[in-house]
């Protein structure tokens, strides 16, 4: 963790780039630094996942609209002026990649960000964090 998913109206695909959309938000993450300049988000967790909704009703279903939800869910235990440092931080990504496209046609962006802290079974497999841990 932390994982951000993306969810989106399946529209946006033709307009804008969602995979460098992803890896901009994924770098943005990366770049967080604590109060004490600590790294917020480990290398080897950090996910951005992106998916075209198959099935949407917007508003009023009378124009072109389109949407994109963003969900960063990540652990416990960061103070609340990380959770804004970090919130606002992405939301410049996103605006940069997608305000454009708003100026065009009407377009709902949400971002959210939720802490897990009463996890009731939180299992972690992987090989990536050992690739990053000796440069942490």
């Amino acid at each position: 963790m932390p994982h951000l998913v993306l969810l989106y109206s399946p529209d946006l695909e033709r307009d804008a780039d969602m995979g460098g959309l992803c890896r901009a938000l994924a770098d943005c993450m990366l770049e967080q630094r604590d109060d004490a300049g600590r790294q917020v988000f480990p290398t080897g967790g950090t996910r951005v996942l992106a998916y075209p909704a198959a099935h949407a009703a917007i508003a009023d279903g009378q124009g072109d609209y389109g949407f994109l939800y963003a969900n960063l869910r990540m652990g416990a235990g960061r103070s609340p002026a990380v959770h804004q440092q970090v919130g606002e931080a992405l939301l410049t990504v996103l605006r940069g990649h997608l305000d454009a496209l708003l100026e065009r046609r009407p377009i709902g962006v949400t971002l959210q960000i939720d802490e897990s802290p009463g996890q009731v079974f939180d299992a972690k497999h992987s090989s990536l964090h050992p690739l990053f841990s000796k440069n942490s």
